[in-house]
């Protein structure tokens, strides 16, 4: 897949490319990580000018700080657990308003090494929230822990350029007149 991707994002890094696409729109970016621990704000704050659109990050590891931060719901997290489709949604959404940003992305799942709220290993969700609304993506990913959270942040990062293109691409259509 990163192949396939080289193509598309000039050979950047995805952190990379989705600073280019917010800095071409004038957008900014907020990330709330649970398993991948801070690995995404650092991919983007190794990239040069990073500061221009991304505005910060919340590390919620521990589930009440998914919720008295970020706003994630009380009832989801008891009912569902932290890794959970809805959980990354409304992560990325929290994240989205606490920094104040035109998107929000988050990551939840289960690194390993033992299973967590009845997910098996290698369960993540990562969430992309802003303009256009809000994606969800659930991964099977198999490996060490270490490779589970590379491919979580990795993954996370290309969501985010993929629904930043479609944005820009909907803009585009709406300013041709809808054709």
């Amino acid at each position: 897949m990163a192949q396939g991707r080289a193509g598309v994002t000039g050979g950047r890094t995805p952190a990379a490319y989705a600073l280019q696409l917010l800095a071409e729109s004038d957008q900014t970016v907020a990330v709330a990580e649970s398993l991948t621990g801070g690995m995404v704000a650092a991919e983007f704050t190794a990239v040069p000018g990073a500061s221009r659109s991304f505005r910060g990050s919340v590390t919620a590891y521990a589930t009440e700080i998914k919720h008295r931060v970020l706003g994630v719901d009380a009832g989801l997290l008891e009912a569902e657990g932290a890794v959970n489709a809805e959980v990354a949604a409304e992560m990325a959404a929290g994240v989205r308003r606490v920094m104040g940003a035109s998107w929000g992305i988050a990551t939840t799942g289960v690194a390993g090494p033992d299973p967590q709220d009845g997910q098996p290993v290698g369960t993540v969700f990562v969430a992309v929230d802003g303009p256009g609304g809000r994606k969800t993506v659930r991964l099977r990913l198999n490996g060490s822990r270490a490779e589970i959270r590379r491919e979580s942040a990795r993954t996370v990062l290309e969501l985010l350029a993929d629904e930043l293109r479609e944005n820009a691409r909907g803009q585009d259509t709406e300013q041709d007149g809808g054709i």
